[in-house]
């Protein structure tokens, strides 16, 4: 195979030239992915799924949640050690690979944390019980007599210890408790500490492993042309001049196996990648739109405003009251419509996969978000057994949601079928932004009532748009509604006193490929809530900060963070002329959070001088990931209300690349400050939370400053009005 120099060669040399010492060096997939785990004795002995110990005492900790940067190769196994009684420079991490045996293995819906707090700290808690048991009985002294520090077992009036590895046969030996006691959190001496993420140094010396990375022996490298129209079909194609390229070994026809359909494309296939890629610019082909030209997001969002003229169907557990009759008695009467474009997800790493199909076995190494629920896809589509795929999970350069649509690792599958080889596909950044699946466009629909006094009698949002559930999991909702679009606008994630409120959902179908974006329907639905809230404050001439407070009088964690927030902006202390400030605040996976927007005059347009951001997330893992995950979520939520949207005319994605797909740029970055509200209650999310809220606070504040009211995103903050 040619040897080709990559930029992770090059950091990785600038490195050692740097530091003045070597590096491991980058083998192959052999020792990068394969492990062996053929039996429990190959590396320790398995006391619980997530926790092997030899009797060396290596211990090993398995990571159930893939990491795509939001840290969980950190979070879940220091949930065990705090437990367990180690500290992670002791332990080795590694990923699970989708085994029945480690539980849901989908990093997703910020739920890492949240869903795994106990489930985690009890197996550490678990296992550390059953060492004591076994320590205990070799001294022949009871087990209160008995503690854990540091990977061993001490016996408190001899000061007599064993390691775990000495104690590891005999305690697998005992029945695993199965409610162990769990430590208070006064106790935790990792747990809410800013602890250094392990991977950090890997990352930073080029030595991390990513999906990009795998390098398999007879490896072929297959670069794909999709048709320019989002749905097309090969009428016909030309090979030929592809195949005289050096190094281009086949040009197969193939196809890309979304959840709803299934598309034509045409693979090149190479020694190396960039012969692939050079192949597959001399592609001749013919493509048939099959009436997807038609497509155009100017259509769909006229469709939208159409059917937001009409009834939606009711989330009928969010009615509270008669809004109709509370609406028809209200003294003022506000409405307005909100608008939310589609966004590609963009992330650093584009798709890739490498597979390779064997008869009726197939190993897969791929950045994926869910090896659990790549398993049965990929079985169901090469019609194999599910204990026939074998996934390896490495690193992720960002996802957001889009490596948990596993259609680029079908490809792969497909052409190493094809091919008798194992075939890396690598989507380029062109095919990243053009193809999708989006984040669907949405329209929020709001009306609310006050009386004379400013009290809201009323309100209502309607929620329009295309569906993620029907469209990618096939659910017809018919007369339902979408229950994951009412997300941030429900009673329970939008607490607000209204005397009366209604919510409803109408379903637009597309042919434009949808999925989850960072925080889903949060960063569409909360755009139009906590706009039209400060909209509302304004008709009713009261502070939008003391108007949610007195909204929110019964919820307190509400309460404790917009006043915590109020503090640290002396929000309430005069303004520089030409300055104003706007607040937003949205819980969504279990977190509340609220942003303040400090913006300025700056010719035709504003300057962000300031965001100040309170996040109440309950008990917390890792103080300093908390923050950098919320001024990701800044980054994300600026780059979504400023830049690019995504659009279709004529059926083809008018953005191809990051020149017109802007992303925020390190010197567009505002002044951020991140303060976290400890609290003893469970665990929410924290890798999306921080983004809903922002988009709203930043509008709220152009309002405060100019007057303008901006109802429609991406807008140009360099000329406002």
């Amino acid at each position: 195979m040619t040897q080709q120099n990559s930029r992770r060669d090059f950091i990785k040399a600038s490195t050692m030239l740097a530091i003045g010492f070597s590096l491991p060096s980058i083998g192959k997939a052999e020792s990068l992915h394969k492990i062996d785990t053929s039996s429990a004795s190959a590396l320790g002995i398995e006391l619980n799924p997530y926790i092997l110990i030899n009797d060396d005492g290596k211990i090993i900790l398995f990571n159930a949640r893939p990491d795509m940067g939001q840290g969980t190769y950190q979070s879940l196994p220091l949930l065990i050690a705090e437990e367990l009684e180690v500290t992670l420079d002791q332990v080795e991490i590694r990923n699970t690979d989708g085994q029945g045996k480690y539980g849901a293995q989908l990093s997703g819906g910020s739920s890492s944390v949240r869903t795994r707090w106990l489930p985690m700290r009890k197996a550490g808690a678990a296992v550390k019980e059953m060492l004591i048991t076994a320590a205990s009985k070799k001294w022949q002294v009871p087990t209160t007599e008995c503690y854990a520090e540091t990977g061993k077992v001490f016996h408190k009036p001899s000061g007599k210890s064993y390691t775990y590895g000495e104690l590891v046969e005999e305690a697998s030996k005992l029945e695993i408790p199965k409610e162990p006691k769990l430590k208070d959190q006064k106790d935790f001496k990792l747990l809410g500490k800013s602890v250094p993420r392990p991977e950090i140094p890997s990352k930073v010396n080029g030595t991390a492993v990513f999906g990009i990375d795998s390098d398999i022996p007879g490896m072929l490298y297959a670069s794909i042309e999709r048709s320019p129209t989002i749905h097309g079909k090969v009428v016909s194609f030309d090979g030929s001049a592809a195949m005289k390229v050096k190094g281009v070994k086949y040009v197969v026809k193939t196809e890309r196996k979304m959840p709803h359909k299934a598309v034509e494309a045409v693979a090149v296939i190479a020694d190396t990648y960039w012969a692939a890629l050079k192949g597959r610019k001399a592609l001749k082909i013919n493509w048939d739109a099959q009436g997807s030209d038609k497509i155009s997001t100017d259509a769909y969002f006229e469709n939208l405003r159409t059917l937001a003229k009409t009834e939606g169907v009711e989330y009928k557990n969010e009615k509270v009251g008669d809004f109709n009759k509370s609406f028809e008695s209200a003294t003022k009467k506000v409405e307005a419509q909100y608008e939310t474009p589609f966004l590609a997800h963009a992330p650093l790493e584009p798709e890739n996969a490498t597979v390779w199909v064997q008869g009726d076995k197939v190993e897969i190494w791929a950045p994926i978000q869910g090896p659990d629920g790549l398993i049965p896809q990929v079985a169901q589509y090469l019609k194999i057994k599910p204990e026939n795929v074998k996934v390896n999970v490495p690193f992720m350069g960002g996802a957001f949601g889009r490596k948990a649509y596993f259609d680029y690792v079908m490809e792969a599958a497909n052409l190493s079928k094809q091919v008798n080889a194992p075939v890396k596909v690598i989507w380029t950044r062109e095919d990243d932004t053009t193809q999708g699946p989006f984040r669907p466009g949405m329209l929020s629909a709001m009306q609310g009532g006050l009386d004379e006094k400013g009290n809201v009698l009323a309100h209502n949002h309607k929620i329009v748009g295309s569906s993620i559930q029907h469209q990618v999991f096939g659910n017809p909702l018919k007369n339902a509604p979408d229950d994951w679009a009412i997300e941030t606008a429900n009673t329970e994630d939008s607490p607000y006193d209204f005397a009366s409120r209604k919510a409803s959902f109408h379903l637009a179908e597309t042919e434009i490929p949808i999925l989850w974006w960072r925080s889903v329907y949060s960063s569409t639905t909360a755009f139009g809530q906590e706009c039209f809230v400060d909209e509302l404050a304004h008709a009713a001439k009261t502070d939008p900060l003391a108007f949610r407070l007195d909204m929110l009088a019964d919820a307190p964690r509400f309460s404790r963070v917009l006043q915590t927030l109020a503090k640290k902006t002396n929000y309430h202390q005069k303004l520089p002329e030409r300055q104003a400030i706007g607040i937003a605040v949205a819980r969504s996976f279990g977190t509340i959070v609220a942003h303040a927007v400090t913006v300025s005059k700056n010719g035709k347009g504003v300057k962000i001088e300031k965001v100040v951001s309170v996040i109440d997330c309950g008990m917390t893992v890792n103080p300093d990931n908390i923050k950098a995950q919320t001024e990701g979520n800044i980054v994300m939520g600026l780059t979504a209300a400023i830049k690019n949207g995504i659009t279709i005319k004529d059926g083809l994605t008018e953005q191809s690349n990051f020149h017109q797909y802007n992303v925020l740029r390190i010197n567009e970055m505002p002044k951020t400050e991140v303060y976290i509200v400890d609290n003893q209650e469970a665990p929410g999310g924290v890798g999306e939370p921080g983004l809903p809220p922002f988009a709203p606070a930043l509008c709220n504040a152009i309002y405060n400053l100019t007057g303008t009211r901006i109802r429609t995103l991406p807008f140009d903050i360099d000329n406002i009005g």
